[in-house]
Parts: C-alpha cells; structure tokens; sequence
C-alpha cells in the first residue's frame, strides 16, 4: 500500500491578528524561540510514516511561495494552490485527483493508497504516540471499507471544539490504540454541555484528521455529496493529461470545475452523512492553537502564568498573553497591574482584548476588511 498526506494549510488564522497575516498566517509563525512552526511540526510527524515525497501541502496562491521557502526539502510540485478560496471539502475532493493522477503514472490505483488528511495548526506530543494511533488506523483502513478519524479525550470542559460521540464508552485506563464506531458529531457545545461531555468516557474532543482509502473516500464523496464526487474522477483525468503545474490557479479548466464548488466542509458533506466510520482515541497530547488562549496551555510561562514573547517589561501583572513581535528593536511593550488580558502588537498594529474575547478577534479583522484597511491584514 501507498501512504499518502495531505496537509492542509491554507487557512487565515484571523485569530491571531495581528501576528497572523494573509502573507505569513498562524501556521507558519514561530510561537517559542525553540520550536518549529505549526507547518514544519506538522511536516516532521507526517515523515514518521510517509515518505516526503508523498506529501502533500493544499495552500492558496498568496502562500504557495511562502511556503516553497519554507520547506526547501518538499517537492516543489507537492505545494499546491488551491484554484479559488474554499472550504476542506473541495480542497480534499481536489486532493484526491491529484494524487490518483500522480499515483496513476506508477502504475498505482485509489484501492492501494491509503490518505491521512492532516491540518497545520495544531501541536501533538510525543510524536512516537502520534505515529503509533495513525499507524493503527491506517492498518484498520486498509482492509475495511470505513472512514475514520481521531478524537482526543477532553481534558478540560472545552467551549471551543467540536466534539465526537461514539457508540460505546472507552476503557478510561487502557494503554492500546481503541477504536470504536462513530455515533455523530458534536458542534462546539455551551459551558453546561461541554461539562456533560467532559464528564464523559462517551465524547472526544473532534481533532479534524482523517484517514481513508482513495477508492473509499471517492465512492462516499460521489454517494453523499456527488456535486464534488462526480467531478474527482474529471478532474483526475485532466490532471493526467499535458504539463504538471501547482498552481491550479493558472489551470482554467480545473478552475472552471472548482468554481462551481460550494464553500462546504469536510465535516458537512461528508463526515456527518457517512455511515462507516470508526474513531480511534489518540495515545498522544493535543492542541489546536486555534487563539491566543491556547499559548500559554503549549509554551512555557512565567510565575504568574503569563506567555511574555519578544521585547516586553511587565508590573505586577497575571495571567495574561503579551507579545512584541515587532522587528525593530527599538520598540519596548510595557503593562502594568492587568489580568487576564491579551496584548498583541506587531510593526504596524496592536491588539488588546480580554483573554476571555480571544474568539472574537476575527471580528477585528472583519471590520477591518469592512472599512478598507486591508493593508493591516
């Protein structure tokens, strides 16, 4: 069997305005002076099971070279451009054309390729763990015709993920790979629900990778929703014919195809009218660094659990998230006597809001594209 990844990483991050940008969003910022960026991270758990080669990165044009830069190691045709803006499951529907296409010329069909559909903005450790569920999955996977993914037991009442409920309950204390069929899934709860779920051996925090076989994700996409379904194989066999090129920006018969897309996920038109899918309870520890909140639960704090990033002098302050990602030396970030607040200043913005509003930093940016200041995004 062929392993395959497909690492989506095209996604804004508004969030983390204004350290996040439209040229250099959240997942390929450095977050801790010794880490990777949230994509490299996610390239180097990926290599423990699959060759690069055999990777796959779906971004938009504005990051395509960005990106190239970045992982100098990937196959530059690997980086590719999603043709217009969407959501996962156009990107996966486009996904899997091109692996069929780029498989088919070793001589490879969709039954013998076996996809993990990985994200670029979430920190998993130990890698080992990581590599150990997948491992497992993909082997459940290969021989059964099922979809799967993984859920993460919750380790706090969690408003700010979706959540997975399975048929049975899990063992609290078992130390194997469990795997157990998929009931439904869960939209972001309310504090009283999530307090439900946490309580739980019932429910898992939804981790938003999957795993399936080609030939199984494309006979389900045609089933459960045939307006991309039908287009996968149409696609492949343009992606098989003339010169190869990523950017499926400049390619106008895959972009008249795509355009007709709707802006659906994954999780939508698939995942939720599915009926085979199986989860496996990951081995490992889990973080979607989806605001600025979730810095200080991954990096390294101070005394008084502040995460303090760049050039910056606090006062008697608590719990709270400031960062001096400015450039230029010169500049100092100082706060004194607060709490619980988040503090964010870049070379050209600052950004300050309740830590308990970090949700709603998006809608900074909204208003901001809603009053022609987009050179600030």
């Amino acid at each position: 069997m062929e392993k395959v990844a497909v690492i989506m990483a095209g996604g804004a991050g508004n969030r983390f305005w204004p350290l996040s940008r439209i040229n250099r969003p959240k997942q390929l910022i450095k977050f801790d002076d010794n880490s990777l960026t949230l994509l490299e991270d996610a390239i180097e758990r990926a290599k423990l099971l699959i060759p690069i080669e055999n990777i796959f990165i779906i971004t938009n044009q504005y990051l395509q070279e960005p990106i190239k830069e970045l992982l100098k190691k990937l196959p530059e045709e690997n980086i590719i451009a999603e043709p217009l803006k969407r959501n996962t499951a156009p990107c996966l529907g486009l996904a899997s054309s091109i692996i069929s296409a780029r498989m088919s010329q070793k001589g490879i069909t969709p039954d013998k390729i076996l996809v993990s559909v990985l994200t670029a903005d979430q920190r998993i450790f130990p890698y080992e763990a990581f590599a150990r569920t997948v491992d497992t999955l993909l082997r459940y996977c290969e021989f059964n015709d099922v979809l799967a993914t993984i859920g993460v037991r919750p380790e706090r009442p969690e408003t700010g993920y979706g959540y997975i409920e399975v048929e049975d309950e899990f063992e609290p204390s078992s130390r194997n790979i469990q795997i157990k069929p998929l009931k439904s899934f869960k939209e972001k709860p309310t504090a009283n629900i999530a307090l439900h779920y946490f309580n739980s051996n019932k429910y898992l925090w939804n981790s938003g990778m999957f795993f399936w076989r080609l030939d199984v994700f494309n006979t389900n996409m045609k089933k459960y929703y045939p307006l991309i379904g039908e287009k996968i194989n149409e696609m492949h066999n343009i992606l098989s014919t003339g010169p190869y090129n990523p950017d499926l920006t400049r390619h106008d018969k895959i972009l008249n195809i795509y355009s007709a897309f709707p802006d659906i996920s994954i999780d939508f038109a698939l995942m939720e009218k599915a009926e085979e899918i199986i989860v496996a309870k990951a081995a490992f520890s889990w973080e979607d660094l989806g605001s600025f909140d979730t810095l200080p639960r991954i990096f390294p704090v101070d005394n008084k659990h502040n995460y303090i990033r760049g050039n910056v002098t606090t006062v008697d302050v608590a719990n709270s998230v400031i960062i001096n990602a400015s450039e230029k030396s010169d500049i100092i970030l100082t706060a004194l006597g607060v709490t619980d607040l988040v503090i964010a200043t870049t070379d050209d913005a600052v950004m300050i809001c309740p830590k308990s509003r970090v949700q709603e930093v998006k809608r900074i940016v909204e208003k901001l594209q809603n009053n022609d200041k987009s050179k600030w995004l």
